[in-house]
């Protein structure tokens, strides 16, 4: 999907007002600039790494990249929404059925100031996530605890409290990733028009059952 920018949106923060910018195309993330702090801490990467993998994730078909941009067109927070990777458990739902966030992040020095909950908001408020479940896959050995001074089991009550109040839910799964280690989560927001066929799907296939495939 191209670059729509009737969609955007301002966020009033401390920092001043921010553009929340959804399905940005790989041509607008090159007219900005990434902000710097997002590669200070060698202890802490950030998830993307770089802008050229922010622009390859735009390239993904239906993917939408949200951009949060400060005033001086500087890229300060990002989020991802993409399909899951073919071979991936999620992906055996069907085609075009789960979409993962597969990433949302604000540079240090603009966090708890209500920004990622903005690009969380303007990314579920496309219509489209209406048809599909939205899942976030939290590992705990991704999150910059040293940033942000909080302990795992702190770190993961606020990613809940990020995602609840848009509709997700936590959903046990036997995934071996996500079970490594009890701080690990899986959070859920199932679309409203999702039907109650693939609802049950989803119940087995959390637990790496795929019993519609046995017939």
């Amino acid at each position: 999907m191209g670059e729509n920018l009737s969609n955007e949106s301002f966020r009033a923060t401390r920092f001043g007002n921010v553009r929340i910018r959804p399905f940005c195309t790989p041509a607008a993330i090159d007219r900005l600039d990434l902000d710097p702090g997002f590669a200070a801490d060698a202890e802490h990467r950030s998830l993307i790494g770089g802008r050229g993998n922010l622009k390859l994730q735009a390239e993904l078909p239906d993917a939408n990249v949200v951009l949060a941009i400060s005033n001086d067109k500087r890229i300060i927070g990002f989020a991802i929404l993409a399909y899951p990777e073919p071979g991936e458990r999620w992906a055996d739902l069907g085609p075009q059925i789960m979409m993962e966030v597969k990433a949302i992040e604000v540079v240090r020095q603009r966090r708890s100031a209500g920004i990622a909950a903005g690009m969380l908001e303007t990314m579920l408020g496309d219509p489209g996530c209406d048809d599909k479940i939205v899942y976030m896959v939290g590992y705990s050995w991704t999150w910059d605890l040293r940033g942000s001074g909080l302990t795992a089991a702190q770190y993961r009550r606020m990613l809940v409290n990020l995602f609840e109040p848009h509709g997700f839910k936590e959903y046990q799964t036997n995934e071996p990733n996500i079970c490594l280690r009890p701080e690990n989560l899986f959070l859920c927001r199932i679309g409203k028009n999702i039907t109650r066929v693939i609802i049950d799907r989803f119940k087995w296939l959390r637990f790496g059952l795929s019993p519609w495939k046995w017939v």
